[in-house]
């Protein structure tokens, strides 16, 4: 791949992790305050409601049956710390892309640094508690960081970015 080509294609992912973080980092913000509203017995019963069309269609669906096996073992006090981690978590990350959406190169260092932090959460999370799901967590968050710290070096804001890479893609000439 030319190198031209290379760091499009690098744009292109920076400019579409971005906006998976901000998804996620809405998803997070809905699921932490469903958390602090739902007690683990009323978590159970919306788990059990939500998976029993498929568990009755499927009866060993993977995902209906690690949603019901999490949530059945959800105590108010985990329910509140993950709860917490899924709000800060999502404010986070959507304080985040709506600065770089702003357009300003200063969040830079402060994305690269708060990304780091809870890198090192799932690094102590993977040591303690090793899953998949955390593998592909963190290996994403730490393309992101690297992809972050690129542009910040290229001195680039995400609008510049964002523009060129969409030029890019619809093979119009960048201005």
């Amino acid at each position: 791949m030319p190198p031209r080509t290379r760091d499009r294609v690098l744009d292109l992912v920076f400019l579409l992790g971005v906006l998976f973080k901000g998804i996620d980092g809405l998803v997070e913000l809905i699921a932490g305050v469903v958390l602090l509203i739902l007690t683990p017995s009323q978590l159970l019963d919306l788990a059990h409601a939500l998976t029993a069309g498929e568990l009755a269609q499927d009866p060993h669906d993977i995902l209906a049956n690690l949603v019901l096996h999490g949530i059945q073992h959800l105590d108010s006090a985990t329910a509140t710390f993950v709860a917490l981690y899924l709000l800060l978590h999502g404010v986070v990350k959507l304080a985040i892309v709506a600065a770089l959406l702003l357009g300003t190169r200063r969040i830079y260092p402060w994305a690269i640094g708060a990304l780091l932090a809870f890198l090192v959460f799932q690094v102590y999370e993977l040591i303690v508690h090793p899953t998949i799901t955390v593998v592909l967590l963190t290996l994403f968050d730490a393309l992101i960081i690297v992809l972050t710290w690129r542009e910040w070096r290229n001195d680039r804001t995400f609008r510049e970015t964002m523009r060129s890479t969409l030029d890019w893609v619809l093979r119009r000439p960048a201005a």
